[in-house]
C-alpha cells in the first residue's frame, strides 16, 4: 500500500507540474454503469457477428471479423456496424470529468471508439478544446488524421496549435464523423508508416515530448496495442504509470519493463475515487 501511495503521490505531482498525459483504453468504460456500448474489442468483436455472419475461426478476434466484414459485405457495410455498436452516447465517468476539469491537461490519448471523453471536455464548458482522430486510408487515403473543433467542425491542424486540451483519438472515434481503424487493413497501413510516425500529429509528438503517460482501462497483451502505446509515447520521458490490477501477462511484464510502465496495482474504481480526491486534483 505504501508504494501505492507513493506513486499516487508521484501522479499527483506530475499533474501539478503539467506533465502529466492520460492515455485511456476500452477498460474505462467497466466503470460506466449499463454500458451501452462495447467496453472490449473482444464484445465488439461478438457484436458484429451477430449482425453479420464471420467465420467462426475469427469472430472473436476484432480486426480479422471487420477484415471479413469489409472484404465479403464492402466497407460500408462495416462502418455501419460501428455506429450502430456505438450509436450510443455514453455518459462521461467521474474520472473522465476530473480529467476534463484539470487546468493543465496538454494532451489526452483515447485509443476507444466511444465519446465519453469528448463529452466530458464538453461538459467542462472549455471551448478552447479539439480532438484529432486517425482516419482509415480505405476512405482518405493520404491523409492520416483529421482535426475537429469543440463544436465538432473539422479544421486544419494548425487551428490546433492554439488548444489548450487535445484529445487524440489514433482510433477514430464515433463522433462527428464515423472515423474508425478497425480492420486488418485500416492496421496494416498505419503500421507500415508509423515508425517513421507519419500517422502521428506533429502536434501530439510535440506535445508528449518529456512527459510521462498514465495508462488508465488499458492492457498490454496484444501485439496492435503494445505497438500503438510504443509509437505514441516515443520521446516522451522515460518513467509512466499504468492502473492494472493483478499479475500482467509475461508479455504485458516484459513491454512495461522495457517502457518504464510502473504497474499501479489497484481495482480501477479505487483508483478513480483516489484520482478526483482533493489531495490529488488539487494544484
Amino acid at each position: 500500500m505504501k508504494q501505492i501511495t507513493s506513486q499516487l503521490q508521484d501522479v499527483r505531482a506530475a499533474l501539478a507540474a503539467g506533465t502529466l498525459i492520460p492515455y485511456l483504453g476500452p477498460g474505462l468504460l467497466e466503470l460506466v454503469p449499463d454500458c451501452p456500448v462495447p467496453d472490449a474489442p473482444e464484445k465488439l468483436a461478438a457484436f458484429m457477428s451477430s449482425k453479420v455472419t464471420v467465420s467462426h475461426k475469427i469472430r472473436n478476434r476484432l480486426t480479422a471479423a471487420a477484415q471479413f466484414i469489409e472484404n465479403f459485405k464492402h466497407r460500408k457495410t462495416l462502418v455501419n456496424l460501428m455506429q450502430q455498436a456505438f450509436s450510443a452516447s455514453v455518459a462521461p465517468t467521474r474520472l473522465q470529468l476530473a480529467l476534463a476539469a484539470l487546468p493543465d491537461v496538454p494532451l489526452i490519448v483515447d485509443v476507444w471508439y466511444d465519446d465519453a471523453m469528448q463529452n466530458a471536455l464538453a461538459l467542462a464548458a472549455r471551448g478552447n478544446w479539439g480532438q484529432v482522430q486517425g482516419l482509415a486510408q480505405s476512405e482518405h487515403f493520404g491523409t492520416w488524421f483529421q482535426c475537429y473543433d469543440a463544436a465538432g467542425q473539422a479544421v486544419e491542424e494548425e487551428t490546433a496549435d492554439a488548444w489548450k486540451t487535445v484529445l487524440y483519438q489514433p482510433i477514430g472515434a464515433c463522433a462527428p464523423a464515423a472515423n474508425y481503424l478497425v480492420s486488418d487493413s485500416d492496421y496494416v497501413e498505419v503500421l507500415t508508416e508509423i515508425d517513421i510516425q507519419t500517422p502521428i500529429p506533429s502536434l501530439v509528438q510535440s506535445l508528449r515530448r518529456g512527459r510521462h503517460f498514465l495508462f488508465i482501462g488499458c492492457r498490454f497483451n496484444d501485439q496492435l496495442q503494445r505497438t500503438f502505446a510504443r509509437q505514441i509515447i516515443k520521446r516522451s520521458s522515460d518513467r509512466h504509470w499504468a492502473v492494472l490490477q493483478g499479475k500482467p501477462s509475461r508479455n504485458e511484464q516484459r513491454f512495461m519493463a522495457e517502457y518504464g510502465i510502473e504497474q499501479i496495482d489497484i481495482p480501477l474504481a479505487d483508483f478513480e475515487t483516489a484520482f478526483i480526491a482533493e489531495s490529488l486534483v488539487a494544484a
